[in-house]
């Protein structure tokens, strides 16, 4: 796999520096794409990650929401394991660590395991100071009248 320098784009931008180090981060990660897993935008406002964790019960998952990062880890107790002989492993059941990175405003709201599938459902909640808003435009105010205006309120 080729690797790519981002070096000469950290020296050409201003104010990209989150998303530069989520390039490199991502470029080092090495993602061995277990346990799969899907990204789905429900709609506008919320999100949900989807990860294939057949084998894992509730107890042996861990959802960590720290800043702009939901980190998934999964380790199975070696002592559910003790006294079975597999003729055939066909099911992972090896420990995973998996980090998603956020976007600003969207936070975890829930987490379900149904039939194998941990859901871990996200919403994008932009603060109101932040949202469009508009402007009225006065008909005829020159400056004078508006501090008249605000010297009244």
């Amino acid at each position: 796999m080729t690797r790519l320098d981002y070096a000469p784009l950290f020296r050409s931008t201003v104010g990209f520096d989150r998303m530069m180090n989520l390039l490199e981060a991502n470029a080092r990660s090495g993602d061995e794409g277990y346990p799969p897993y899907n990204i789905e935008k429900v709609d506008e406002n919320d999100y949900r990650i989807t990860m294939a964790v057949a084998g894992f019960g509730e107890d042996d998952l861990e959802i960590e929401a720290k800043d702009t990062t939901v980190t998934v880890s999964g380790e199975i107790a070696k002592d559910a394991e003790e006294g079975k002989t597999y003729l055939h492993r066909g099911i992972a059941g090896r420990g995973f660590k998996r980090t998603f990175q956020l976007a600003d405003h969207v936070r975890v709201s829930g987490a379900a395991l149904e039939n194998g599938l941990l859901h871990i459902d996200l919403v994008r909640e932009i603060p109101e100071a932040l949202k469009p808003r508009t402007i009225n435009i006065r008909n005829g105010s020159a400056p004078k009248q508006i501090e008249a205006e605000k010297k009244a309120a």
